[in-house]
């Protein structure tokens, strides 16, 4: 068998040049048909880029691939398409408007004369979902249904054109534990049934999980495609990633904790449904401490973020801070405050994407000195601090001018997390905030975290990794329904007791 015909795909000396970065220098990568193959690296080591050239999204400035033994030209997605593969994008392109039905055949609209036949598409549409363990509602409108099912809905989409090769990027971004889980199953059922999966990822766990095999790419170039995903540990992986040996455990003192700086009374919040999550929920929050909270995603944690940031009114109860009630102050009064806010959606509640990284790094702050001065902003000092915060912080971008929408999403966290450190807050409240991000980065934002702990900041932590919860938390409360269930001292925490809690499977009386 010649060297075109042992893989599906082969990707030989791929590189892209956007102005600036040098996104894929010479990258070359192999796909076996029937595999689960992982795509890993730091943010902006060119995964996304890579993927977007297979796909046709992105013409390559040199290189060639090939699929199935043939040498194929990818100028579009049409011939991508057209060829069984297709493309899972992190930021779904889904019409919140239209049915499940109508996303998934849209533009590939079965017709009978000069009509579409809905029957015909709702079939094969409940084909697919019974043949890969895909359950979705037809008839239902994505607005209603969860994130895990929108993606779903995506897999069904990219099986309906006649997919064989599936890429997914950072297909866990979005999801809650339970809907990871659910997506691997659906992973192993694809496999199973003959498909080939490409996944770009930042989580080793995952990688060791559920891929056969991995490449992994920094800045721009393949440095190893491992044969085996089994024949490596998460430390070596990670070690090839950043190109160091990295910190996967939180390394920190025993917390000195102070006076009390946020306490929570007996606070009720209903969801946009008008259905209360938070049902009386209390805490309390001391200088110099990380108080965690851990729970399943959907019981109450986005409400209560957003209540105590001003984003959403509490219907009861009280917040103070510092001794003063700010119960349903407005987001602006909150900020000037000097409470830091690291939003679980960094695209919606973080960044303006359509402006700069240096409009960015002062966002929310943009009507105070030094970077206002009367009715101008001091473009000067703002593009200076932008440089310094990009350097500080591993924003991997050409330049502070450069939109934030042309950053990978990693990277566009660094963004948030360098503004919000960078204000020196008495209080941060930090919703998922190594969500999205690769391990290096993860180790540094592990590092900043624990460092404004010592330096005397009371971090109030939501994440919906359990293992980010323990490392980092010196207390850690259970939510389970809007409430608080337990609240447990880190260096005891364990992480099977805090699961059965989280599931409401337990009862403890709830100490403060």
């Amino acid at each position: 068998m010649s060297e075109e015909n042992q893989y599906l795909l082969e990707m030989r000396g791929i590189t892209k040049t956007f102005p600036g970065v040098k996104a894929n220098d010479n990258v070359n990568m192999l796909v076996e048909k029937g595999e689960i193959h992982a795509l890993v690296g730091e943010n902006g080591a060119g995964k996304t880029t890579l993927m977007k050239i297979l796909y046709g999204l992105y013409d390559s400035d040199a290189g060639e691939i090939y699929y199935e033994g043939q040498k194929v030209d990818m100028s579009q997605p049409q011939k991508a398409i057209d060829l069984g593969i297709g493309m899972v994008h992190q930021h779904f392109k889904l019409v919140d408007t239209l049915t499940v039905t109508e996303n998934i055949i849209l533009g590939s609209e079965p017709r009978r004369g000069l009509t579409i036949n809905y029957n015909e598409a709702r079939n094969k549409v409940k084909e697919i979902s019974e043949n890969y363990g895909l359950k979705v509602d037809p008839e239902a409108k994505i607005q209603d249904i969860p994130v895990g099912m929108q993606q779903r809905v995506e897999i069904i989409k990219i099986l309906f054109r006649g997919a064989d090769l599936l890429i997914f990027d950072e297909p866990t971004a979005v999801l809650t534990p339970q809907e990871i889980d659910e997506l691997f199953e659906i992973f192993n059922s694809l496999k199973e049934q003959g498909k080939t999966i490409i996944f770009i990822t930042h989580k080793l766990r995952e990688v060791k999980t559920v891929s056969d095999r991995i490449t992994v790419l920094r800045d721009g170039k393949s440095v190893d495609t491992v044969v085996n995903t089994e024949e490596i540990s998460e430390k070596d992986m990670a070690e090839l990633m950043v190109g160091r040996e990295v910190l996967l455990r939180v390394d920190k003192e025993k917390a000195n904790p102070g006076e009390e700086i946020l306490k929570v009374e007996d606070l009720h919040v209903r969801d946009n449904r008008g259905i209360t999550t938070v049902n009386g929920i209390s805490f309390s929050v001391k200088k110099g401490e990380i108080f965690g909270i851990a729970g399943v995603e959907g019981n109450g944690q986005t409400e209560l973020v957003e209540a105590l940031t001003g984003l959403r009114r509490a219907e009861q109860g009280r917040v103070y801070y510092k001794g003063e009630d700010i119960t349903n102050l407005d987001a602006r009064s909150i900020k000037d405050k000097h409470i830091g806010h690291i939003p679980e959606d960094r695209q919606r509640r973080g960044l303006v994407t359509d402006f700069s990284l240096s409009e960015n790094f002062i966002l929310g702050f943009q009507h105070q000195k030094p970077y206002s001065r009367s009715l101008f902003m001091n473009y000067n000092l703002i593009n200076n601090h932008a440089q310094d915060l990009i350097k500080e912080y591993d924003v991997r971008t050409s330049g502070y001018n450069s939109l934030v929408n042309k950053l990978s999403g990693g990277n566009q966290q660094k963004v948030i997390i360098a503004r919000e450190f960078d204000q020196q807050p008495e209080l941060l409240i930090a919703a998922q905030p190594t969500r999205g991000v690769d391990v290096g980065s993860i180790e540094f934002i592990h590092k900043q975290l624990i460092k404004k702990r010592d330096d005397g900041t009371a971090i109030l932590l939501i994440s919906a990794e359990l293992n980010e919860i323990m490392s980092l938390s010196d207390r850690i409360g259970v939510i389970f329904e809007g409430r608080i269930v337990a609240v447990i001292e880190g260096d005891r925490a364990d992480e099977r007791e805090i699961g059965s809690l989280m599931t409401g499977s337990e009862e403890v009386e709830v100490s403060e």
